[in-house]
């Protein structure tokens, strides 16, 4: 178990006790980041029942509660296999291979977790301020449609994808067979790189946009000279072109490597800052938790503006700070109404201040709104607030109580670490691995694993750091990292390394069964007793009426995120905002 993550003795939940029970892969997570931020109790993992409770005594004259798991009443869902089945996961990580794939990791019951402590410690937030919602229910169904959700968005545009939607994608693999991932930003650098290797300049110029947009269409069909160009030269040489072209390459890790290097740290840092806080001024008589809450967000791309996003949700006023002309990710195709689908999925609600940081104006301007705020949330590059004189420190001077939010890729806990991206992270730490079963060679999930699972954390710190303010009327300092992610949702597989024992699940698994007309997902309990039926000529609700009646639970695979909308597993819960974009439910219910 790692050890607490605050550099004091006190931590948000210290005094506080909570009993859990209900399913192991959501409530035993809940458990492990409940006591690291301070709080005491057991959890009573029980194989079977699609629903538990957690309870939190000593924080007011009643108990906070959680009741979490697997899906509605109503869904049919019962355990990790069928919810990303249903809720469009295994469609979206099986783009690159053509049809739909389970992931091998327990991804929906981890970000169930994590949103479930989240809710609980707004909760928690709401109640020292007078707000006094008492109950949050979660559930996995939820989160799987909140990790899918820019994906979801972008199904239901008013226009195509910007890249096509076909086969295709990293990892590479150079002559020695040694499989890597690559990363830049820049076309000139891509351009750069592939010349350094002698690729067909007609490959080159082909291949840049669907690996520029991989990361919104979770596929990058790009030509297969460019796979043929790798595989004809030595890591080595490789290394040498992306130092050159200012690229960077990243050799895929296993589990067993970073089992071996692993530090034990907790997914966020949280340390206390200046005395003087004031705790979100006054609080309004009902609502959500976070009501009278502002939070400043300096996000680009996915992770700090899906924690904006979530606070947000939770009752927080969002100032989000764009650059000069806005924010360009807003004309990022598709678009519903002119505006990106991607984008609304993470950053409706917001309001937008344009800010040139460039300017020393404007950043005494910034200054000036961060010293009325709650949050300043940003997952600028490394060093980048330092030089702009918009670190913790320089704006505690005109703001001593704020939590001050960092979410970024390394939290500077690995040496010579690269690029902190979403792929280059899931490869340098074995996510790569860990999402395939064994006899399939690892590749990083071209759908935004860590990018949604790091936003996830990030709110998760803020909302813990928010707590811990108002416990001790101190500011503080928060950090979160997609490195904390990609341990989080590795976790059981790196324990299972630690240990000596083989950390992948076995061939076959999460492997969905085709039908005539589509495929279905038999739970992970009756995987191999499923598989033993011949479906394959079968209609698919004949062959989950089949299954029925020999005892075995399924459901169907979502294979379009567009007939979510009409899937009657999450009947009324999928709707479209004010530009016409699908918009998926809050992940928590309060009450």
């Amino acid at each position: 178990m790692a050890s607490p993550a605050t550099t004091r003795t006190v931590r948000p939940l210290d005094t506080l006790r909570f009993e859990a029970s209900g399913p192991p892969q959501i409530t035993g997570l809940v458990a492990d980041r409940l006591r690291l931020l301070g709080a005491q109790g057991e959890a009573a993992g029980q194989d079977g029942p699609a629903s538990g409770q957690v309870v939190i005594t000593g924080a007011g004259p009643r108990p906070v509660r959680a009741t979490t798991g697997w899906g509605g009443p109503k869904s049919g869902l019962v355990d990790e296999a069928t919810v990303q089945a249903a809720t469009g996961v295994m469609a979206v990580h099986g783009r690159r291979d053509g049809g739909p794939r389970g992931l091998a990791v327990d991804y929906t019951a981890t970000a169930t977790a994590v949103l479930t402590v989240q809710g609980l410690l707004a909760t928690l937030v709401g109640a020292a301020r007078g707000i006094h919602p008492r109950q949050v229910t979660t559930s996995a169904e939820r989160a799987g449609l909140l990790a899918v959700s820019q994906y979801l968005a972008a199904a239901g545009a008013d226009e195509g994808e910007a890249a096509d939607l076909a086969p295709g994608g990293p990892p590479f693999t150079s002559a020695e067979g040694t499989l890597f991932e690559l990363e830049t930003l820049d076309p000139g650098a891509w351009a750069a790189f592939w010349k350094a290797l002698d690729a067909p300049a007609d490959a080159m110029r082909a291949g840049w946009r669907p690996f520029q947009f991989r990361y919104a269409t979770a596929c990058a069909p790009f030509p297969a000279a460019l796979h043929t160009v790798t595989r004809s030269h030595s890591t080595a040489r490789i290394r040498q072109a992306a130092a050159f072209s200012g690229a960077q390459v990243c050799v895929l890790r296993t589990l067993a490597e970073r089992a071996a290097e692993h530090d034990g740290a907790a997914p966020w840092s949280l340390r206390l800052t200046e005395p003087g806080a004031r705790t979100g001024g006054p609080a309004p008589s009902g609502g959500r938790p976070l009501a009278g809450i502002t939070v400043l967000e300096a996000g680009r791309r996915i992770q700090a503006p899906l924690a904006a996003h979530l606070l947000g949700l939770l009752g927080a006023e969002v100032i989000r700070i764009e650059p000069p002309g806005g924010d360009p990710l807003r004309g990022m195709p598709p678009a519903c109404s002119g505006i990106s689908a991607r984008w609304l999925a993470l950053n409706r609600g917001k309001r937008a201040v344009e800010i040139d940081i460039k300017s020393d104006a404007d950043r005494r301007r910034l200054r000036d709104m961060a010293a009325d705020a709650d949050v300043f949330l940003h997952n600028w590059a490394p060093g980048k607030a330092g030089e702009l004189g918009l670190d913790a420190q320089d704006l505690a001077t005109v703001n001593p109580g704020l939590v001050y939010a960092y979410t970024g890729g390394w939290a500077d806990r690995l040496p010579d670490a690269p690029m902190g991206t979403d792929f280059m992270v899931q490869a340098r730490t074995g996510v790569g691995e860990a999402v395939r079963p064994e006899g399939e060679p690892p590749a990083p999930s071209l759908m935004t694993l860590l990018d949604v699972m790091g936003g996830l954390t990030g709110a998760e710190a803020v909302l813990a750091g928010l707590l811990l303010r108002e416990r001790t009327g101190h500011g503080v300092r928060v950090d979160s990292s997609l490195l904390g992610a990609a341990d989080t949702l590795t976790a059981p597989a790196l324990r299972r390394a630690a240990r000596g024992a083989n950390p992948r699940r076995p061939a076959g698994f999460r492997h969905p069964l085709p039908t005539a007309d589509g495929w279905i997902a038999p739970s992970d309990a009756c995987a191999v007793a499923a598989a033993a039926h011949d479906l394959g000529e079968l209609a698919t609700p004949d062959a989950l009426s089949l299954l029925a009646r020999h005892g075995l639970t399924a459901t169907a695979v979502t294979t379009d995120l567009a007939d979510l909308h009409h899937d009657a597993r999450f009947a009324g819960s999928i709707s479209r905002d004010a530009h016409g974009a699908p918009a998926v439910p809050d992940p928590w219910s309060l009450s």
